[in-house]
């Protein structure tokens, strides 16, 4: 009979320790999550100033240069006209500045 009541003693200090084992980890759950969040803000942190569009500062030139030149040619067949139409062109085009951007 006394060999019984140890064995139930044990089994509710086991049951004890392990409410007070779950018990401790939803009392620092709060903690934990909030540390872990606080290294990912860190992180992110770390990664540098963010691009706003409202803080750059762009000072750009855009050059377009074009060449076309047009050759028409009328030949008299003596039963008609014969045309013929040339036309040649060439562009550049080229863009040189800065942009500066600004912290976030």
């Amino acid at each position: 009979m006394l060999r019984n009541k140890k064995r139930g003693q044990s089994a509710i200090e086991f049951v004890v320790l392990f409410c007070v084992v779950v018990g401790s980890f939803i009392a620092i759950q709060n903690y934990l999550k909030r540390g872990l969040q606080g290294r990912w803000r860190d992180a992110v942190d770390g990664l540098g100033d963010q691009y706003d569009p409202r803080t750059a500062d762009s000072s750009t030139d855009h050059v377009l240069t074009s060449t076309t030149s047009t050759q028409i040619m009328a030949l008299d067949t003596g039963g008609g006209y014969w045309t013929q139409r040339m036309d040649q062109s060439a562009s550049t085009e080229s863009t040189t500045g800065t942009t500066t951007v600004g912290a976030y």
